[in-house]
């Protein structure tokens, strides 16, 4: 594609970006198969093609932006299915990133919309604020709207302690820093629980990263560049701080693929940038570590591997998860139209109540065909938002490998008789 930046505007090492990929999109439209909303909308401009030409238009024009173009790139879940397709290599990643920014700082939205956004920003990431706003779900729930739909998604899921046997561990041969993460510590705990055993039967030891929080991409994705930077240099200097740990661990996909990816938040900064590309070289994600090791679950289930898009198109660690549950003595079954995102894309399930529920359904439609006993996951969103009566059980996959190795049995087993 043809772009027309200014020199002044290239200096922004952000547009910089957008504008290198701006230009190797041919417009060939092989993307627009994997794009979860054209699949569903069948509307070119709720694909990624029909995407970059409003973006272009609306960063080259450093103007205000229509509320068209907002409309369609609120639209994208940013699952990146469309970068993992492309044959001319687009990172359509630095494109939406970019347009997110200048919307977020150049657009007026509506006071409930820009409420809403605010709350989310402010409320998610910090797990004392959500906890708190637990105890008011219950009549959040009878709000109108988004509103309403962020109260029913704070009551949906419970904790589900397990107590876990106390089993012999290996010597600790490695040391490894997990950032506490945010809406996980609340919704569900016992995911880093289980990925602490399990990575302890590999003699690795997990140590809590002081002063971390939330990692910032929740912010990130809503535009708000400096509410995710401030996040970010928490988490750096904490690091750099940390004693004797070799790498650092978040057990959410999507936000292990942004500790990845976390230079690119600082493109320009003589002083930040380099600090975050040394961090995000020590990320890793739960399947990096967590090497196959021969075992026996004491019921043999089917699962459907329900792999995140962070996992599939961030993380490329897809057949990894397949092969640990296998190995683990599953029967994995692969899901139908797997490439499609299920909905959840962080905060989309509240901003997009409606596309979200209908890649829910058509991604349940496709698992309930496979007839399994359990759904396997490994990022807390799409867990959180396929939970329901109309759903089989959805885990964390460590949840599974832990039990399989002798560890916590799942609480949708346990309140289950075994067969005799």
């Amino acid at each position: 594609m043809r772009t027309h930046f200014s020199p002044s505007q290239l200096t922004n090492p952000h547009l910089a970006a957008a504008e290198e990929n701006l230009r190797a999109c041919v417009h060939c439209g092989i993307c627009t198969a994997t794009c979860p909303t054209y699949v569903l909308l069948g509307d070119e401009r709720d694909g990624p093609r029909g995407r970059i030409v409003m973006m272009q238009q609306m960063l080259e024009e450093n103007a205000t932006p229509s509320p068209e173009t907002v409309l369609h790139v609120d639209r994208c879940l940013s699952c990146l299915a469309c970068r993992s397709a492309c044959p001319s290599s687009v990172d359509y990643a630095r494109l939406v990133d970019a347009s997110r920014i200048h919307i977020q700082t150049r657009y007026r939205r509506p006071m409930g919309d820009r409420l809403l956004r605010w709350l989310i920003a402010k409320l998610l990431p910090r797990p004392g604020l959500m906890r708190l706003s637990l105890a008011f779900a219950p009549l959040g729930r009878l709000l109108p709207g988004r509103l309403g739909a962020m109260a029913r998604m704070s009551a949906k899921q419970k904790r589900r302690r397990s107590a876990a046997p106390v089993t012999p561990m290996p010597t600790v041969t490695r040391r490894v820093a997990i950032m506490p993460g945010c809406a996980q510590a609340v919704l569900a705990p016992e995911i880093d629980e289980a990925v602490a055993r399990v990575l302890a039967r590999r003699g690795i030891v997990l140590v809590p990263l002081a002063g971390a929080g939330c990692c910032g991409s929740l912010v990130h994705h809503l535009g708000r560049s400096e509410d995710a930077k401030a996040w970010a240099r928490r988490a750096i200097e904490a690091f750099e701080q940390a004693k004797d740990c070799e790498a650092v661990l978040i057990t959410a996909t999507g936000c292990s693929a942004y500790l990845k990816d976390l230079e690119h938040v600082f493109a320009g900064d003589p002083v930040w940038q380099p600090r975050a590309a040394a961090f995000a070289a020590k990320a890793q994600d739960f399947l990096e570590l967590a090497t196959a090791q021969s075992a026996a679950p004491t019921r043999r289930l089917r699962v459907a591997w329900q792999a995140p898009c962070s996992l599939q198109n961030g993380l490329k660690l897809a057949d990894a998860g397949r092969a640990l549950l296998a190995g683990s003595g599953f029967d994995v079954l692969d899901i139908a139209e797997g490439h499609l995102c299920c909905g959840s894309a962080g905060s989309y399930s509240i901003l997009q109540p409606e596309i979200a529920g209908q890649l829910r359904e058509r991604k349940l439609a496709n698992i309930a065909a496979l007839k399994p006993d359990v759904i396997a996951t490994a990022n807390i969103g799409c867990l959180h938002h396929l939970t329901g009566q109309d759903a089989p059980p959805v885990v964390h996959l460590a949840e599974l490998i832990d039990w399989a190795e002798g560890g916590a049995t799942p609480a949708f087993l346990e309140s289950r008789r075994r067969p005799e």
